[in-house]
């Protein structure tokens, strides 16, 4: 089965001058953590086992160094993570819906069943009427909505969880660019699931690929995890990167740039909004949905490809199966004119 997904920022065309499909951070990288990445040794291997890496990052979590898992970026960690299910006798994968299309692909390319949740509460329902053990999908802040589980919704849905043993993985790729409230996911149901950790986007270096997996404190499946990555499946780049991360001065400057993207997105929102643009409420993330204004004789697609034309990306959301839609980032006011500018000739034809 071959199968086309579709992503958000580089693609196969002319230079994009304004990037709003990605869900980078729009200042870039943090000075100590880009010089980090630079410096990475190109010349050897990186230690196969990557000891150092995972007490770096285990010593920020507080948990066990064994409880991190390198990856080789969020994508390679959701084909894994969707095999050891398999192997482990799951059959099905919930999903969240929309929500991102890898962990669906994943699931089909291995035979698996997918079945589609829109909240905490439908992703509760689901699992109560299921006779069997799944896999289990939750982003939080979900991509593309931004929206984020209560503590009640969490809750809830850890009862639900228990029922049939099922396994939770828990996406928090977007949790570092939050710009509203934080996390709610409780401590105890922390200690029972997978929870994913994407760095790259808040530092604003997605072109590096790394990303690690923290483990359930109790959890036999580690080991196979671990046996199912590539040899060096972390590049010294990416180790590097994620060395970085825990960097208290990266992390004091990843603080107060979020300040700045409040202020950028309420401006943003505004803007876009003065032009007709349908926009989703509820997002406590840096990306939310909108709806391109309408005319008469244009589609979203055709407005899309002539917005490309000019250098300006927004992620489609068709993909994210809300066809019409588009995800948009913040981005810093001079990408923001440019989109304006070039929405105005469109809507005037």
């Amino acid at each position: 089965m071959v199968v086309s997904i579709v992503h958000g920022g580089t693609d196969n065309g002319p230079p994009i001058l304004h990037d709003f499909s990605t869900n980078g951070h729009p200042l870039g990288p943090p000075p100590l953590a880009m010089d980090a990445v630079l410096k990475a040794d190109r010349l050897r291997y990186p230690d196969p086992s990557y000891a150092a890496l995972r007490e770096c990052l285990g010593n920020w979590h507080d948990v066990d160094p064994s409880r991190v898992l390198p990856c080789a970026g969020g994508s390679e960690a959701i084909r894994r993570l969707s095999l050891a299910a398999l192997l482990e006798g799951v059959t099905t994968v919930c999903v969240p819906q929309p929500g991102f299309a890898d962990y669906g692909v994943a699931a089909e390319v291995l035979g698996l069943t997918v079945r589609g949740y829109s909240d905490a509460a439908g992703l509760a329902t689901l699992l109560d009427q299921l006779d069997r053990r799944a896999l289990v999908w939750v982003c939080d802040p979900c991509n593309p909505t931004g929206a984020s589980f209560t503590v009640a919704e969490w809750l809830a849905l850890d009862v639900a969880l228990q029922r049939h043993d099922s396994r939770l993985v828990v996406d928090q790729a977007y949790e570092p660019l939050r710009l509203v409230g934080s996390n709610a996911l409780p401590a105890v149901l922390s200690d029972r699931a997978w929870r994913m950790m994407c760095p790259n986007k808040a530092l604003g270096l997605t072109g590096v690929r790394g990303a690690y997996l923290l483990a359930p404190r109790a959890d036999d499946g580690t080991e196979r995890l671990l046996a199912l990555a590539s040899s060096w499946v972390l590049s010294s780049e990416g180790q590097a990167m994620l060395m970085a991360w825990t960097l208290p001065a990266v992390q004091s400057q990843l603080r107060e740039s979020l300040q700045v993207l409040r202020d950028w997105q309420g401006i943003q929102w505004r803007r876009l909004a003065s032009l007709g643009m349908r926009q989703r409420a509820g997002s406590v993330a840096n990306f939310w949905l909108a709806r391109l204004p309408s005319t008469d004789h244009r589609t979203a697609a055709e407005q899309l490809a002539r917005l490309r034309a000019q250098g300006i990306k927004l992620r489609d959301a068709s993909s994210f199966g809300m066809p019409g839609w588009v995800r948009l980032s913040v981005q810093a006011p001079p990408a923001l004119e440019a989109l304006v500018l070039a929405l105005g000739p469109m809507l005037d034809v």
